[in-house]
C-alpha cells in the first residue's frame, strides 16, 4: 500500500512538473472580432483571414506546435464593447484560451484591457490603431502587433515634409481613432512650424459630408502658403466627396493614409496625393510578404489586403512565442514576448518592452492612377523606419 501510495504521489509530481505544452488536448486561442453591424466589419475579415494564414505559415501547414495542435476560437463582439468584454470572459475562463486575439474597432478593444488584467491572460490587440490601447489605462497584460496613431501621424507627418509655409486642417471621425489620429498628428507636427487651423469630427458613419467640406475649405482657403487638407477616417469614403468639391479652385490638396483596396478607388480622383501607409502588397520586400502575396492570388484571386498583413503578424507573433517560450504559461508569455523580435509581412516587428507596442516600418507614397487596375496604386516612396519615428511610450509595464 506504501509503495503504491508511494508511485502516485510520484506521478502526480512528474505531471505537475510537464511544461504547459505538453498537455492533452488543442492549445486553444481565442480571435474576437467584430464580425457584423459596422462598417469596419470587412476589417475584421481580413484580420481573421491573416491571421489563420500566419498560422499556417509558421506551422509549415501542421497547425501544430511542440506537438500540440492549435485550435482558433471565433467570437463575433459585434462592434459592441459589453459582447467583447463577455466573449473575453467566456473565452479566459470557459475555452481556458492560452491568449486571446482583438478586436478591430479600437473603442471596443479598449473596454476589453481589464479583462485581460482580470483574468491576467495575455491579450494581443490587433487591428485597433489607438494610441491608448498600450496607454495609462492599459496593463501589463496587453500586447499589440497593430501600428498606433503615433506611427501612422509621424509617418504622415514625414511624407507631407511640413514646414512654417505649411496650413492644414484636418477631418476625422469623432471616437478613439480619430481623436487619437489627430492629437498624435499634431503632436508630430510640432517644432516643424507647421499651422494646424481647423479641426473636424463627424460622426463615425457619416455620409453627408457638405457642411464639414464648407468648414474646411473656409479655414483654408485664404491662408497665403500650402494648404493641405488631411483625412483620417475609417469605414467610410471621406476622399470622394472631398475630391468632387474641387479643393484645387483654392489650391487646397488633400492627403491621407492609405486604405484598404476598395477605399483606394476613391483615391483615383486625387493623383498624385502624397501619404503614409501601413501596408500595401507592393511595397515590402521579403520572404514573408512574397509568400502570402503569392497564396493569397492563388487562394482568391485577389492581392492580400491592409488588414490581411496584420493578421498575419499577429498569427505570426502567436507563434514565435508559443515556440520559444519554454512554458505556455501567462508569466513566462509575457518574460518571453517582452522585447521579443520577429519576421512579418512588413519585415521585423519588435515588441517594446516598455508598453508592448510592436514598432514597425511604415511606407510613404504617391497616388498613381493606372487604368488598368481597379483601385488607385499607392506607389512606393521609400519606408520608413521604426528608428526615424519618436514613438511615444505609454504605460510603463516595467514599472
Amino acid at each position: 500500500m506504501k509503495r503504491l501510495l508511494a508511485a502516485l504521489a510520484t506521478s502526480a509530481v512528474l505531471l505537475a512538473l510537464q511544461p504547459a505544452f505538453a498537455e492533452d488536448g488543442p492549445a486553444k486561442i481565442a480571435l474576437i472580432h467584430g464580425l457584423s453591424g459596422s462598417p469596419l466589419e470587412a476589417y475584421s475579415k481580413q484580420t481573421q483571414t491573416g491571421f489563420e494564414m500566419g498560422l499556417e505559415y509558421a506551422t509549415k501547414g501542421t497547425m501544430e506546435i511542440k506537438g500540440r495542435k492549435l485550435e482558433i476560437v471565433r467570437k463575433d463582439s459585434q462592434f459592441k464593447p459589453d459582447i467583447a468584454r463577455a466573449m473575453l470572459a467566456e473565452a479566459f475562463e470557459d475555452e481556458d484560451v492560452v491568449l486571446a486575439v482583438g478586436d478591430t474597432s479600437s473603442g471596443v478593444a479598449l473596454a476589453m484591457l481589464p479583462v485581460a488584467a482580470e483574468y491576467e491572460k495575455v491579450l494581443l490587440v490587433e487591428p485597433a490603431v489607438a494610441d491608448s490601447l498600450t496607454g495609462k489605462d492599459s496593463n501589463r497584460y496587453v500586447f499589440k502587433t497593430s501600428r498606433n496613431s503615433s506611427m501612422d501621424m509621424q509617418a504622415q507627418a514625414i511624407a507631407l515634409k511640413p514646414d512654417q509655409n505649411l496650413y492644414v486642417a484636418t477631418l476625422a471621425q469623432d471616437y478613439a481613432f480619430g481623436k487619437d489620429g489627430i492629437a498624435a498628428f499634431k503632436k508630430a507636427l510640432e517644432g516643424t512650424g507647421a499651422h494646424i487651423v481647423a479641426e473636424e469630427y463627424v460622426p463615425q458613419q457619416t455620409t453627408d459630408f457638405t457642411a464639414t467640406i464648407e468648414r474646411l475649405f473656409n479655414a483654408l482657403k485664404d491662408q497665403p502658403g500650402r494648404k493641405v487638407i488631411f483625412i483620417n477616417v475609417a469605414g467610410i469614403d471621406a476622399m470622394s466627396p472631398l475630391a468632387a468639391a474641387d479643393p484645387g479652385r483654392y489650391g487646397i490638396e488633400l492627403s491621407s493614409g492609405g486604405n484598404i483596396l476598395p477605399a483606394l478607388v476613391g483615391y483615383k480622383k486625387v493623383p498624385g496625393m502624397e501619404g503614409a501607409m501601413y501596408y500595401y502588397y507592393e511595397a515590402p520586400r521579403n520572404a514573408v510578404n512574397d509568400w502570402l502575396v503569392a497564396e493569397h492570388m492563388k487562394r482568391f484571386n485577389a492581392p492580400p489586403d491592409f488588414f490581411t498583413a496584420g493578421g498575419m503578424a499577429a498569427a505570426l507573433a502567436v507563434a514565435k512565442a508559443l515556440e520559444t517560450a519554454p512554458e505556455w504559461d501567462t508569466e513566462t508569455l509575457i518574460k518571453t514576448m517582452e522585447g521579443m523580435s520577429w519576421e512579418t509581412p512588413k519585415g521585423q516587428m519588435t515588441f517594446r518592452k516598455e508598453d508592448h507596442q510592436a514598432l514597425q516600418s511604415m511606407y510613404a507614397f504617391k497616388i498613381k492612377v493606372d487604368d488598368k487596375v481597379e483601385w488607385a496604386i499607392p506607389e512606393l516612396v521609400r519606408e520608413i523606419k521604426p528608428e526615424e519615428m519618436n514613438i511615444p511610450v505609454g504605460r510603463n509595464n516595467q514599472e
